[in-house]
């Protein structure tokens, strides 16, 4: 594996974002929109309650870490894409890249996209809402780091449908996030759905961080296992992804798929 191949595809990331504006525009103002709407939302529900309950933590927390989830998916896909759209994939390939560096490459550029979308939402929620990081201590941590192993294996997967099916097929990628939220718990509890929902949500990764979160504000204790299973079951994602993905190549190549890839769906 060539770390200047590596290089070479993260480099070209940021020269694209360099280069355009309208690029630059979506890693913060989705977010910042995201995070505005949901501080507003958890101030008015903590002057609504007589509870004392502060919603700030429990809700905008939440919604930062599930928008850290979609920045680094959408950090891989959007890597991706840009080579899908501009029909530069065939060039990229007829290198000697191999699909590891090519993927490791998504994968930089997706931790340099999203740390930019992390730090305008921890602006955002710190200075104006009064999220105090502190009240998740160190577990913040392994929450973002199992958020972000499961945001590269979903990101890898979603470039494996695409480059199996053909660009048309991006149009199944961008709802995944929002398939998963209902299952993972994101607002709510996991025990609050139905029991079929609850055998899903064992399966994702995310569930367990935000019952580990939702423990941490409530002053109960977190489950360790439930983070190394959350843990395990990300990197074990991450290898079927790139599994699903180096396999889908192989098939593109064998075939003559990939020479053809400007098509708007591949069978």
């Amino acid at each position: 594996m060539s770390l200047n191949r590596i290089f070479a595809i993260v480099l070209r990331q940021l020269y694209l974002i360099r280069g355009s504006f309208s690029r630059v525009f979506p890693t913060f103002a989705w977010i910042a929109v995201d995070m505005v709407l949901w501080g507003f939302l958890t101030k008015y529900l903590n002057t609504v309650t007589s509870s004392g309950f502060n919603f700030v933590p429990v809700l905008l927390g939440a919604v930062l870490l599930w928008d850290f989830f979609i920045r680094i998916m959408q950090g891989v896909t959007m890597a991706f894409f840009e080579d899908v759209w501009s029909r530069n994939f065939l060039n990229v390939f007829a290198t000697p890249i191999l699909i590891s560096e090519y993927v490791g490459g998504l994968v930089l550029s997706s931790i340099a996209t999203s740390a930019i979308g992390l730090a305008v939402m921890l602006f955002i929620a710190v200075v104006f809402f009064k999220l105090s990081l502190l009240i998740y201590g160190l577990m913040i941590i392994p929450f973002l780091f199992i958020l972000f192993l499961f945001g590269i294996a979903l990101g890898i997967f979603a470039c494996g449908i695409v480059l199996r099916f053909g660009p048309a097929s991006e149009w199944f990628i961008w709802p995944l996030p929002a398939l998963i939220s209902p299952f993972a718990g994101v607002l709510y509890p996991v025990s609050v759905l139905p029991k079929w929902m609850q055998v899903v949500s064992v399966f994702l990764p995310p569930s367990y961080v935000f019952e580990g979160l939702r423990a941490c504000i409530s002053g109960g204790a977190v489950s360790g296992i439930a983070f190394v299973k959350g843990g395990c079951l990300a990197i074990v994602y991450i290898c079927l992804a790139y599994w699903f993905l180096a396999r889908v190549y192989r098939h593109a190549l064998r075939t003559g798929l990939i020479a053809r890839y400007s098509a708007e769906t591949i069978s």
